[in-house]
């Protein structure tokens, strides 16, 4: 039988996100580390697979990009802190996806772009442009956006006779979230009301711009033309004080948000998202106990229920790594999970 050469896959920056995808990586039958590329001083010159508590890999970690852009590498699983948000600027995630993909590798991406169409013409002629360029594929995914709030709705209108209205609902406890620049510089939870309010309008956009790209999605795949997309949000204080792993959330301080997203026909939604984040949800009784729920109005009326998912930050990286193999084997572009077979975990089968 012919030998079946590994997949090369570059783990780009290594946060909350990124060590559980560097982990799997060294770990899985079929794929190969080329190269990781951090953000953090500390982790400069270190050996990949020490920092995530495994057996030395071989593979020095780096924050020399034009070295990374050199590697020969089928795949880029691109994972950092997003720069629409974080960083001065907006732009460099593009940027920085583009010049990968023109290097000749196909990137996978947990910054947004689980349908890049919503962005416009301008955003997708330049990735288009940087794929043509290096023969690549680009594929954004996450859990949500990514998964939950796109992939299964579409699923599930499968059986669907009619659909008048898509409901999703995501609960998210971040007791244990280890990440202060996600759950106090993004999310905002241990900031004063004052604080929140004049902090929250840059993220407002992000989570738009995120939440919007699954809307969109599930509309142009079900052929509805939506007018726009509109948002909402509120806030809750926390009654006492408690401690989470990313640090101490303060009485009257900011401790859960909802948000919701709705896609809008006429005035009417055709597809809305909430999405509620509790600092902790033993102690935050507003709003829905943590978990996924998808609801479809139409004929029939079907309502599916994740009632847990243990560790979000392994799921989202387990999407991306499950996605390689059909994403490295898929023709040049923009490939959204439109166009991808289903990602299964090939491979990560553990029969005890």
């Amino acid at each position: 039988m012919p030998v079946i050469a590994p997949i090369r896959v570059v783990q780009w920056a290594t946060g909350a996100v990124g060590r559980h995808a560097l982990h799997t990586v060294l770990s899985r039958p079929g794929l190969e580390l080329a190269g990781v590329l951090v953000y953090d001083p500390g982790k400069i010159g270190r050996d990949a697979g020490e920092l995530v508590g495994l057996s030395p890999s071989g593979v020095t970690c780096t924050d020399d990009v034009e070295q990374v852009l050199g590697l020969p590498a089928d795949c880029v699983l691109h994972m950092p802190l997003p720069a629409t948000f974080f960083g001065p600027d907006p732009t460099a995630d593009l940027e920085t996806i583009c010049a990968l993909l023109a290097s000749g590798k196909n990137v996978i991406t947990t910054t947004g772009f689980v349908y890049p169409q919503a962005y416009g013409p301008v955003v997708v002629d330049r990735i288009e442009a940087a794929c043509a360029h290096g023969g690549t594929t680009f594929h954004g995914t996450g859990i949500n956006p990514g998964f939950m709030s796109d992939f299964l709705p579409l699923a599930l209108t499968g059986l669907s006779n009619r659909v008048d209205h898509i409901y999703v609902r995501e609960s998210s406890d971040f007791r244990g979230h280890p990440s202060r620049q996600i759950v106090v510089d993004l999310v905002g939870f241990t900031r004063s009301a004052k604080d929140y309010a004049a902090a929250v309008r840059p993220f407002r956009a992000f989570q738009r711009s995120l939440f919007a790209e699954s809307v969109q999605l599930v509309a142009d795949a079900l052929g509805v033309r939506l007018d726009e997309v509109e948002e909402r949000d509120e806030f809750e204080l926390a009654k006492h004080e408690f401690e989470i792993a990313a640090g101490v959330v303060r009485e009257g301080t900011v401790c859960a948000s909802r948000w919701i997203f709705s896609g809008l026909v006429r005035g009417r939604p055709f597809m809305t998202v909430e999405v509620v984040y509790k600092a902790d949800a033993a102690r935050v009784e507003r709003w829905s106990e943590p978990g996924f729920s998808l609801h479809i109005e139409g004929v029939p009326q079907m309502t599916v229920a994740v009632e847990e998912v243990s560790h979000g930050l392994a799921a989202a990286a387990a999407h991306a790594i499950n996605a390689i193999p059909a994403v490295c084997a898929a023709p040049p572009g923009i490939r959204t999970l439109l166009d991808l077979p289903l990602p299964v975990a090939r491979d990560a089968v553990r029969l005890m």
